[in-house]
């Protein structure tokens, strides 16, 4: 995600800066904490990248969003996808959870990415958020054991912060087994 950023012509050229790391009084440095009264870290002048993104998933993103995060399908929690959050574009976010989950691609072994990602996890962390990040193997190769990651994550934020779960989680339909076929008999009683 981070390289389509920088093909893009400086995102955030003209835009108000809302890092986490802001000058305070007295030049001391005071951190920003992302809350309902912030919009999270909205940063509207990233909108029209995010609605390019958004548009442009990869593989990896589309199924995760498809098969465990929309719709509140995660413990009945809603994620939203490609987030503007400070000067960043989260491919997913949760704002309740305060936790964002990024999906890496083969990109983001390279060292300069590397360091891009830690530099934006600092940041966000300092904000209040908690990154979780999987690579698009995890993703594609092993769906069930991202969203039981996801699902021990939530319930240890739960228990941390005495909440309980929105609803119960639904009924996982990969793991059930194929309707049984009628009998070979009433089929062919049914023809003759």
């Amino acid at each position: 995600m981070m390289m389509i950023m920088n093909k893009l012509k400086n995102p955030c050229e003209g835009a108000r800066s809302l890092s986490p790391s802001l000058e305070g009084v007295g030049g001391e440095e005071r951190t920003m904490t992302a809350s309902k009264d912030n919009y999270y870290g909205y940063n509207k002048n990233l909108q029209p990248f995010a609605n390019k993104l958004r548009k442009d998933m990869t593989k990896a993103e589309a199924c995760l969003w498809k098969y465990a995060l929309r719709a509140s399908m995660l413990k009945g929690y809603s994620f939203r996808r490609q987030r503007p959050v400070l000067n960043y574009i989260a491919d997913f976010m949760c704002k309740e959870l305060s936790l964002i989950i990024e999906v890496d691609g083969i990109t983001h072994t390279w060292e300069e990415v590397i360091q891009k990602d830690r530099v934006r996890q600092t940041a966000l962390e300092k904000a209040g958020f908690t990154v979780l990040r999987f690579t698009d193997d995890e993703v594609l190769k092993s769906m069930s054991s991202v969203v039981e990651t996801l699902e021990d994550w939530i319930d240890e934020f739960e228990k941390r912060n005495g909440a309980e779960s929105k609803r119960k989680p639904r009924k996982s339909r990969r793991n059930a087994p194929p309707p049984t076929p009628p009998p070979a008999g009433d089929i062919a009683q049914e023809r003759a």
